[in-house]
């Protein structure tokens, strides 16, 4: 069964990028979208996706609120920021919300892809724990 993946980008163009790119250059399926911070959240627990895409820029709740409760209700799903404000969150912050990477959308969707297929494909991916 292949990993799934959700999006969430509130951008179309975007969104449909992402999820194009990865359906055609990946083996990990795209479970959903979300366009927004709220919808994000729902989708993440009714989906329990392997891994989350996430734009930080985005309206009822940013991408920095949305991680941090990901983070509360999903502890082991690791949390790719793809965006355009990387600069904006600090290595504190980042580990503090729990985000396995950051990707810049300028850095183009194969560096995107690349960092999923670290996190997805690894042998150390962090576990549930036990008991």
């Amino acid at each position: 069964m292949p990993k799934r993946i959700l999006i969430v980008e509130d951008e179309v163009s975007v969104r449909t990028a992402v999820r194009t790119f990865l359906e055609h250059h990946s083996p990990f399926e795209v479970c959903g979208e979300a366009v927004n911070g709220v919808e994000a959240l729902e989708k993440a627990v009714a989906l329990r996706p392997d891994l989350i895409v996430l734009d930080l820029s985005m309206p009822q709740m940013n991408g920095v609120e949305v991680a941090s409760l990901l983070r509360a209700r999903m502890p082991i799903v690791p949390v790719v920021v793809y965006t355009m404000f990387e600069d904006v969150l600090g290595k504190s912050l980042t580990a503090t919300l729990g985000i396995a990477a950051i990707v810049s959308k300028s850095d183009g969707l194969t560096r995107l892809l690349a960092r999923i297929e670290a996190l997805l494909e690894s042998p150390t991916l962090v576990q549930p724990p036990a008991g």
